[in-house]
């Protein structure tokens, strides 16, 4: 084991990468629980005619799942301290663009992520994955990133009840007296001060005592005994397979975009997360990745057995860097991080004291976390600023990442072409135009 590792090499030894596996599972633990409130839309009351909720413990087991098989791969094939699990913002996505926005039933839309991963593993075999990464300009990578981070810390102050809607403006202010809301805003402040203090696993620590102070002041219900803790693993059966039995349903304009849309986070998500994480284990190799196919086919192979099992785009996490600054540096980490995801299967209870009111400041923390993308795009030109601006904005105001990802990409070239830099522009960029020309009749 120490061999294939490479222990000795890399300086480290079982209990330095056991105690970063485990630091990597406590930073990023929050999604076992954010995840199924996300897809089963926890808090939505109404949904479109003909669309019926997931099961969320069903979701529950899927993400657990997802995570443990897609960061054991990570481990033992790609050999890298890379932790994956349902992703961030493409679950947002799944749930309030797909779902509720376009109506579109929760089974054809994880047929979606299904296809994506797909077409994520064929461009990873056939070597076309470096020549789309190089046709889409950084700013643009960066600008999608960040109106990600703003659409779910506004997804986050709803759940909240700190903004609401308004007749008049649309948005407004909540009412900051009332229990459950004054309940997220402490989640929010002491999640700020846990990150603040570089605890790892802040965000997961300012959910558990986001949820005791709920108990304790009668907002959330107190568990009884250690059956509210500890319990059976729920049953998968309501999710498990419909992605592939929907397959035929994705053949549409408006499913095309949807796939897109999850191919293109995740794909750059993706290649972001695993350069930053090599580079801060001191893993890089005259500035290029090592394995860095097999890593990203140990992400691709998640999302499809993600998606299979029942939950949305599966995708490697920039928390694992939390696992590096504890000293690890060898997919023995991850092994160890998917060990304690297999164990979180039997605490599934706990979903009824993660209420909105928990999850809400974690989504806000994890939106600040992703806008700091802002800094690497070149504001002061014009023909930069302007796509990047609107790609950022679009998303919280159209409630669509879909819809910022479109407006960007189709502003881009145009003012690119007035600017006169036209020989800049990869000839994949104009075949995206026309995709979201088209996207947008389709919506109209």
């Amino acid at each position: 084991m120490k061999k294939y590792f490479r222990f000795d090499e890399l300086g480290t030894n079982y209990r330095q990468e056991f105690m970063a596996g485990m630091t990597t599972f406590l930073a990023m633990a929050y999604i076992l629980f954010v995840n199924p409130a996300t897809l089963a839309l926890v808090g939505v009351e109404e949904l479109p005619e003909g669309v019926t909720r997931i099961d969320q413990g069903a979701v529950f087991t899927a993400t657990a799942v997802a995570a443990a098989l897609g960061t054991l791969i990570m481990g033992v094939l790609a050999k890298y301290p890379i932790a994956l699990a349902p992703g961030m913002g493409l679950n947002a996505f799944f749930s309030y663009t797909v779902i509720l926005g376009f109506g579109i039933p929760w089974e054809t839309a994880l047929a979606g992520v299904l296809a994506s991963g797909l077409i994520f593993i064929i461009l990873t075999l056939t070597g076309l994955r470096q020549k789309v990464i190089n046709a889409i300009p950084s700013n643009l990578k960066m600008a999608v990133g960040a109106g990600i981070g703003v659409y779910i810390a506004f997804i986050g102050f709803q759940n909240a009840g700190i903004i609401v809607g308004d007749d008049a403006t649309l948005v407004a202010l909540g009412d900051l007296t009332s229990p459950a809301v004054l309940l997220a805003v402490f989640g929010v402040v002491i999640s700020v001060i846990l990150l603040s203090l570089n605890i790892k696993g802040g965000i997961f620590y300012g959910m558990i005592l986001t949820a005791i102070v709920g108990m304790i002041t009668g907002l959330i219900d107190t568990p009884s005994g250690i059956g509210g803790i500890v319990g059976e693993v729920p049953s998968v059966a309501p999710t498990f397979g419909q992605a592939i039995i929907h397959f035929g349903d994705i053949f549409t304009i408006e499913m095309l975009v949807v796939i897109l849309t999850f191919l293109f986070v995740d794909f750059f998500d993706t290649a972001g997360t695993l350069v930053a994480v090599a580079n801060q284990a001191g893993l890089m190799k005259d500035n290029k990745l090592p394995r860095a196919g097999k890593a990203l086919f140990s992400d691709s192979a998640a999302t499809v057995a993600g998606a299979v099992v029942g939950t949305s785009t599966t995708t490697s996490y920039i928390e694992s860097t939390a696992g590096v600054g504890a000293g690890g540096r060898t997919g023995f980490a991850s092994v160890v991080t998917a060990g304690f995801f297999i164990l979180a299967l039997f605490f599934s209870p706990l979903l009824s004291v993660v209420t909105a009111e928990v999850t809400a400041p974690a989504l806000i923390i994890v939106g600040v976390l992703m806008s700091s993308s802002l800094k690497d795009i070149a504001w002061d030109e014009f023909e930069i600023a302007v796509p990047a601006f609107l790609t950022v904005v679009s998303m919280p105001l159209a409630y669509s990442i879909a819809t910022g990802i479109a407006i960007g990409f189709i502003f881009y070239p145009i003012t690119m072409i007035l600017k006169g830099r036209i020989k800049e522009i990869n000839p994949v960029m104009y075949g995206l135009f026309v995709i979201f020309i088209l996207y947008f009749i389709f919506l109209s």
